[in-house]
């Protein structure tokens, strides 16, 4: 299949933007902005990238609304003018990507139970496993070696990636893209007792992904104890995750790398957890909250929050004060004790002088 092409007046049509000069100019291919050239587009999202320009051969580029009247008027140089210039350049680049097809057939090296209902389209591909009464949508398609547990069902046009699990009764909604190694529905960590006498408790509840959510590579979400844990539409979770039994994640929320929820944890819509944030169980994350690398989350957070820090986070402004304080907190330390230090000296000054020590006080 050929790449697609298209003019610069097309492009400004299909993403709601409008053109600065020349709108019939065949847009091929989209480049970063330093390797751009004659019928690539590229896009300018920050300033610092401004110094590419003079060098970019680009047919084309992206930037935001407030286009300087310097760039406007360069000879030849045509742009693309937008609200938000890096959403603009996805919205391209999936234009210009040639996604893979797929053969939508049962490959004969899959292990497929009769049960198990298949949909129009989908394509499994060698050494999957597909369990009994295991449902799979129309157009998904199983790289080689996922494993489908009895009962799962997997919806409409999802991508499941090499040596995805899917454990007994879980469901994974529409166009779900669960990449390398995921596993969704392995046991909750739940013991009871102490010691030799601790039993495992069983986890007997299931994970349900709703549509249009996607999974990075090795991510691992418990199943429920009892009832559900719940991935809601939209949201996007990145590489490394652990998200806990019980758990139940809002809409179009955002979990990077290496973050972990523990269990009956809450967390509302569009809430963003970067790098590394560590959430206690029980506790409600706040819709919009946004949480900074490496935060220790001990106690709920109220909705439009704005955390970071380390072990145990603060409010943002506090803990950006804190570590303005830190280069300095040695000077601080010893200034503090050649003070006490004065402190002591006046007293013991005091005591040996009697009245005579208010004629001092002047020394401090």
């Amino acid at each position: 299949m050929s790449a697609p092409r298209r003019t610069l007046s097309e492009l400004a049509e299909y993403v709601g933007g409008s053109v600065v000069g020349d709108g019939d100019v065949e847009i091929r291919r989209v480049a970063p902005i330093e390797e751009a050239g004659a019928g690539d587009i590229t896009f300018l999202a920050h300033p610092r990238y401004r110094a590419y320009l003079a060098a970019c051969r680009a047919s084309a580029v992206i930037v935001g609304p407030d286009l300087p009247g310097e760039l406007a008027g360069v000879s030849g140089r045509n742009w693309l003018r937008v609200r938000k210039p890096y959403t603009a350049f996805a919205e391209i680049l999936n234009l210009f990507s040639l996604r893979p097809q797929y053969d939508g057939r049962i490959h004969p090296l899959a292990s497929v139970d009769p049960s198990a209902i298949i949909g129009d389209g989908v394509t499994v591909f060698p050494y999957v496993y597909v369990g009994k009464g295991v449902k799979v949508r129309r157009g998904s398609v199983l790289f080689p070696g996922v494993f489908l547990g009895d009962r799962v069902e997997v919806g409409e046009e999802c991508l499941l990636h090499p040596q995805v699990t899917v454990r007994e009764g879980c469901r994974v909604g529409n166009r779900v893209i669960l990449h390398a190694g995921v596993v969704i529905g392995s046991d909750g960590f739940g013991y009871a007792g102490e010691g030799r006498e601790r039993i495992k408790i069983p986890q007997v509840g299931i994970v349900e992904i709703e549509d249009d959510v996607e999974i990075g590579a090795n991510t691992t979400i418990d199943r429920a104890t009892l009832g559900r844990t719940i991935i809601r539409r939209g949201t996007k979770i990145d590489n490394l995750v652990q998200i806990a039994h019980n758990v139940v994640v809002g809409e179009d929320s955002i979990i990077a790398a290496q973050t972990g929820i523990a269990g009956s944890t809450r967390v509302g819509r569009e809430v963003v957890l970067a790098g590394q944030v560590g959430v206690v169980n029980h506790v409600e994350i706040g819709d919009r909250a946004r949480i900074g690398p490496k935060s220790g989350i001990p106690r709920s957070v109220p909705p439009g929050a704005l955390l970071s820090g380390g072990v145990a986070a603060a409010p943002h402004h506090e803990w950006i004060k804190v570590m303005t304080l830190l280069p300095n907190l040695a000077k601080l330390w010893n200034g503090m004790r050649r003070l006490e230090r004065k402190v002591a000296e006046l007293g013991r000054r005091g005591r040996k002088g009697g009245k005579g020590y208010a004629r001092r006080k002047g020394d401090l």
